[in-house]
């Protein structure tokens, strides 16, 4: 079996094992040459896949290692008798632990929020209904609005306004342009111009949910929110103003964890078990290596919080990289630099999952170490 796969997917090869042969490519230059005898294409989220791609080729699967498929065009694979999986889910907690990190990063807000603010979750399917878990769990209240999910589904539910009126707005819906609720540049003309200072905008879904140059215009005037974005409107060749005016920016790489990566490639292998198309037996699972960090002293709920994100991971760095090869520099440099800096991006392990070792001195914490995902421990003297 022939398989062409997206460079930035891990452990393809081991988990396929000899039932394939694999090739890699950069996921925007996968062309209808690359794939024309290959079975299977996984690819991640940079990747058009549509008849122009693959009509009259031999592919009989596309797997794309993503949540979103506004990439993928569905209908036409379904006509042409190809059978497609994603990976719905598999890169919730990262995205999940982004945001967390961002609302702990960004000036008090992590204490108003522990105070009694409330976040405002735009999409509430896989990131969104995670999010509001781990809101839960330390304390923090929300509001959710999600037309796209059947009445009654959706905890707390709220009107679009309620949700862009609270301290807090996270965007986790899916990019569609389907009525009766396109999501589309879901937040442009006055519901940007209505965004004011003292909340906080994270967009971690779809650069294409805000309009940028709305945006834009609304972080150059007063009394601006502060934004973070992970996702920008034409990736890669992202607005560099627009980055020079939010508090915090990356390159899409809120989903990036090593963690959610590899989950993801092993729902798509087991979708092309399930469908017959690879022989042979099942690839026994990659061993992980223990993940244990420490929390020794706190100040506050809040500094424990911090203190705990901060161990795995710091939207900071990642906007510093960002900055660093997109500033001052042309356009197109900046669109090739933006690849790069996916295509390289650092082991990041996510913090949920991990065992946390507390101090008698921080035992008292046990409650946010188990609300973040974590597995308590508490040090023997």
């Amino acid at each position: 079996m022939r398989v062409v796969a997206d460079e930035n997917m891990p452990a393809v090869e081991q988990l396929l094992g000899d039932r394939a042969q694999v090739r890699r490519l950069p996921g925007r230059q996968i062309t209808r040459a690359d794939v024309a005898g290959a079975d299977a294409l996984l690819v991640r989220s940079v990747t058009p896949v549509n008849a122009a791609l693959l009509a009259g080729t031999d592919i009989r699967f596309v797997g794309t290692a993503t949540a979103g498929t506004d990439h993928v065009d569905v209908s036409w694979l379904r006509q042409a008798g190809i059978t497609f999986a994603d990976a719905a889910g598999a890169n919730a907690n990262s995205v999940v632990e982004y945001v967390l990190c961002a609302i702990a990063e960004t000036d008090d807000f992590l204490e108003r929020l522990l105070a009694g603010a409330v976040v405002g979750i735009v999409g509430f399917g896989h990131v969104g209904s995670l999010l509001a878990s781990r809101l839960e769990g330390l304390g923090i209240r929300f509001r959710a609005h999600d037309p796209w999910l059947a009445p009654g589904s959706v905890a707390n539910a709220c009107s679009l306004a309620e949700a862009l009126a609270c301290d807090v707005i996270c965007l986790h819906p899916a990019l569609t342009d389907a009525a009766p609720w396109p999501s589309r540049h879901l937040l442009a003309g006055k519901r940007v111009a209505a965004l004011h200072a003292s909340q906080l905008l994270i967009n971690a879904s779809r650069g294409e949910v805000v309009d940028n140059h709305a945006l834009l215009a609304r972080l150059q005037a007063p009394a601006a929110p502060q934004t973070v974005l992970d996702v920008w409107e034409h990736e890669p060749r992202i607005m560099a103003p627009l980055l020079e005016h939010v508090r915090f920016g990356s390159a899409h790489i809120a989903g990036y964890s090593y963690d959610s990566k590899l989950l993801a490639t092993q729902r798509l292998v087991q979708a092309m078990e399930c469908c017959g198309l690879l022989s042979g037996a099942s690839v026994s699972g990659l061993a992980d290596e223990p993940r244990q960090w420490r929390l020794d002293s706190a100040a506050s709920t809040a500094d424990a919080i911090r203190q705990l994100l901060a161990s795995a991971y710091t939207v900071s760095a990642d906007d510093q990289q960002l900055r660093a090869v997109t500033l001052n520099v042309a356009p197109a440099q900046a669109a090739g630099q933006f690849d790069e800096l996916r295509k390289h991006y650092p082991l990041r392990r996510e913090l949920a999952g991990s065992h946390v070792v507390l101090t008698t001195a921080t035992a008292a914490y046990s409650e946010v170490v188990t609300a973040l995902g974590c597995h308590c421990e508490t040090e023997v003297r």
